[in-house]
């Protein structure tokens, strides 16, 4: 089988939760080939995202690694047997391989969470606010790659308004409403965008006021989606270099713990709506 020249993102995560498997079990990679009956550079190369990796040599993989979770089993082998070749892949080789990456991410949660204090979440973005903030960059995109990227957050909605919408649950700051990407029409039809979306049942739009005291958390933005397992479950932050795609059962910890203190600040859905509304007649 030819060697992958560039593994998606849930590959790499399937090879790095198989090493994780290995490393816990105090094996080398050299020990677990011999257990498999494989070459050494073999299982380097399942553990590099390289080669792919049956649902029964993973299985014995995981008996070897002495793995007894069962439900956490089945997700990797769901991973691994898992074929899907989704929209996003219409843009590999056009734009940066996190865009692929994050929508592959929110394709597979099981639920997704944001936190955001700055700017509208992505998927819940009109074209038009989504286009001033991309226009923003230094050094400024070509007019095709700017197109490129605004069409993509647009696809991004499917996890919204597709067949099978996400849990999703938004917690944003009235900074974030009252931030002029563009000009006051444009300011004006995301609000009422948002409200829209917020209307739906799988949609959860929760806002935290200015005048909310005590609140220190405005460094938490985040996305978090859920995996097939808690073990599974990835956080995405965006940095100065791009976005970083968090999976250490440590970290998961924190950001849950993160999530659960901006959540708890934050007005309910309805008193949100209402905040949301009395913003947009202001403009």
């Amino acid at each position: 089988m030819a060697l992958r020249s560039e593994p998606t993102a849930r590959q790499m995560r399937l090879a790095l939760e198989l090493r994780r498997l290995r490393d816990a079990a105090g094996l080398t990679a050299r020990e677990a080939a011999a257990l498999l009956g494989v070459s050494a550079p073999q299982i380097s190369q399942i553990e590099a995202g390289l080669a792919g990796v049956s649902a029964k040599r993973l299985r014995r993989l995981a008996a070897h690694y002495v793995c007894t979770d069962e439900v956490f089993i089945d997700a990797l082998v769901a991973v691994a047997t898992d074929r899907t070749r989704g929209w996003w892949e219409d843009y590999r080789g056009l734009l940066p391989t996190p865009f692929l990456a994050l929508a592959e991410l929110e394709h597979h949660a099981t639920f997704l969470r944001e936190a955001q204090f700055l700017y509208i979440p992505g998927p819940l973005q009109t074209e038009a606010y989504a286009r001033a903030v991309y226009a923003y960059r230094v050094p400024e995109l070509p007019e095709e790659d700017l197109e490129l990227r605004v069409r993509h957050r647009m696809q991004r909605k499917v996890i919204l308004k597709g067949p099978a919408p996400k849990p999703y649950e938004a917690v944003v700051h009235e900074a974030a409403l009252r931030i002029m990407v563009s000009d006051r029409a444009t300011s004006r039809a995301q609000l009422v965008h948002l409200l829209e979306l917020s209307e739906a049942d799988d949609v959860t739009v929760r806002v935290i006021p200015f005048d909310l005291e005590d609140f220190a958390g405005a460094a938490s933005a985040m996305t978090y989606a859920g995996g097939a397992v808690p073990k599974l479950d990835t956080v995405v932050r965006d940095g100065p270099q791009g976005a970083a795609f968090i999976d250490s059962e440590a970290q998961l910890a924190a950001f849950r713990t993160l999530f659960r203190k901006v959540e708890a600040v934050s007005l309910d859905a309805e008193r949100s709506r209402e905040f949301i509304h009395r913003l947009a007649k202001e403009l």
